[in-house]
C-alpha cells in the first residue's frame, strides 16, 4: 500500500485501474459500485475518487465524467501485481509450439521470439540480440557438400549461426577439414569471440599442421564477425498500435513509428531500461515525450550466466500489464534452453 492511501482509496484505486484496462473507456463511480463490491455508496466512492485525483493517481479527461488513471496510479497497480503470476498450460503451449513450429535454424529464434511476444501480448515487441563478438564460441562442424567443397557451420552460445561454403585444397579431404574442426572446438571452447588471441589462432594451426586449410578455418572465424559488431533490434507487432483506442491519434502513432525506425534510438531506449529480472517504465517515466502515453516492460536475458539481451514489451499504459509480466519472464526465463535445444 502507498504510504498516502489508506484501505480504501488503495481498493478504488485498484477497481479504477483494473475496469479502465479492461474497458478502455473512463470510470466513473456508479460503475465502480456495480461491478465491484466495494461495500460503499456512489457518493463515497465518488469522494474518494476525487482525493486520488487531488493526490495525482488519477485524471479526469475534460469529455467525460470519469476518470483514467495516470501514470502514478499504472505504477501503483503494477508494483501491486508482484509476484508476477506464472503463465497458464495454454500460454505455454502456445510458445513452445511456436518455436518448434517456425523455428529451423538458431539463428531465426531472435526474430521468432520477437513475432512470438507481439502475437500472445497484442502489443509492439522488441528483442535486442547481442554482438557475435560479444558471444562465446561454441563449435565449428563441417558438412560435405560435394567433392571438392564443404559447408561450414559456426555456432555460439547465443544462437548466431554462420555457414560458409568453403574449397577443400588439392591434396586435403573432408576428414582433414573435420580434424580441424577438431582443433578448432578444442583450442576455443568456452572463449568468447572478441576475446580470440593470436596465440589460440597459432595453437589452432599447429594442431592441424595444413596452412591452406587453416586459412579456411580463419575466414570462416572472420566471416562470422563481418557485419556483427553491433546489436542486432528485432521488432514485432508494430501494426499492433494502431488497434490500441489511444493511438487513433494518427499523429501519434506517426510519430512512435518513426522512432522505432531510428535503431539506433531504439537500442538506447533498451539499454537505458536494461535491469536485472523485469522492469516496467510507465507512460511519463519514459524520458522521451513521444512514450508518454506507453509503457515498456523489459527483461534482460542470460546465457551462461552472462548478460547478453534484451527483450521487450511497448503497449499503451493501458496494456494488460499482468499477461504482458507474466509472457516476458516466461519467455526470458527460457530462452536460454530453447537456444540449446533447437537445431539447424
Amino acid at each position: 500500500m502507498s504510504d498516502d492511501l489508506d484501505a480504501r482509496k488503495s481498493q478504488i484505486l485498484w477497481a479504477v485501474v483494473d475496469d479502465y484496462i479492461a474497458s478502455a473507456e473512463p470510470v466513473g463511480s456508479r460503475t465502480l459500485a456495480q461491478k465491484y463490491n466495494l461495500g460503499i455508496s456512489p457518493a463515497t466512492i465518488r469522494n474518494e475518487m476525487a482525493d486520488l485525483e487531488m493526490l495525482g493517481y488519477l485524471e479526469h479527461p475534460h469529455t467525460s465524467a470519469g476518470r483514467i488513471p495516470s501514470s502514478k496510479g499504472y505504477r501503483f497497480y503494477v508494483d501491486g501485481l508482484q509476484p508476477v503470476a506464472p503463465v497458464t498450460d495454454a500460454e505455454k503451449k502456445k510458445i513452445h509450439d511456436w518455436y518448434h513450429r517456425r523455428v529451423r535454424r538458431l539463428d531465426e529464434v531472435f526474430q521468432e521470439t520477437a513475432r512470438l511476444i507481439a502475437d500472445v501480448t497484442h502489443n509492439v515487441s522488441l528483442v535486442l540480440a547481442p554482438q557475435a563478438a560479444q558471444s562465446t564460441f561454441r563449435m565449428l562442424q563441417f558438412l560435405p557438400l560435394d567433392m571438392t567443397h564443404a559447408i561450414a557451420v559456426l555456432m555460439t552460445d547465443a544462437g548466431f549461426v554462420e555457414n560458409r561454403i568453403v574449397e577443400i585444397p588439392d591434396g586435403a579431404t573432408f576428414a582433414d577439414f573435420q580434424r580441424m574442426a577438431g582443433a578448432v572446438n578444442e583450442t576455443l571452447s568456452g572463449k568468447a569471440l572478441s576475446d580470440v588471441t593470436k596465440t589460440d589462432m597459432r595453437r589452432v594451426r599447429d594442431a592441424i599442421g595444413d596452412e591452406s586449410i587453416f586459412v579456411a578455418a580463419v575466414e570462416v572465424m572472420h566471416r562470422a564477425l563481418e557485419g556483427r559488431s553491433e546489436d542486432r533490434l528485432y521488432l514485432g507487432g508494430t501494426a499492433q498500435l494502431l488497434g490500441n483506442p489511444e493511438f487513433q491519434d494518427l499523429e501519434r502513432v506517426r510519430a512512435m513509428l518513426l522512432v522505432l525506425e531510428r535503431e539506433d534510438l531504439v537500442k538506447d531506449i533498451l539499454h537505458t531500461h536494461a535491469g536485472e529480472g523485469l522492469e516496467v517504465t510507465i507512460g511519463r517515466e519514459n524520458k522521451s515525450s513521444t512514450f508518454w502515453d506507453s509503457s515498456f516492460i523489459t527483461a534482460t536475458y542470460h546465457v551462461d550466466g552472462r548478460l547478453l539481451g534484451t527483450i521487450a514489451v511497448l503497449g499503451p499504459t493501458r496494456m494488460e500489464y499482468a499477461k504482458a509480466m507474466r509472457i516476458l519472464d516466461y519467455v526470458n526465463t527460457n530462452l536460454t534452453e530453447m537456444i540449446y535445444q533447437l537445431k539447424w
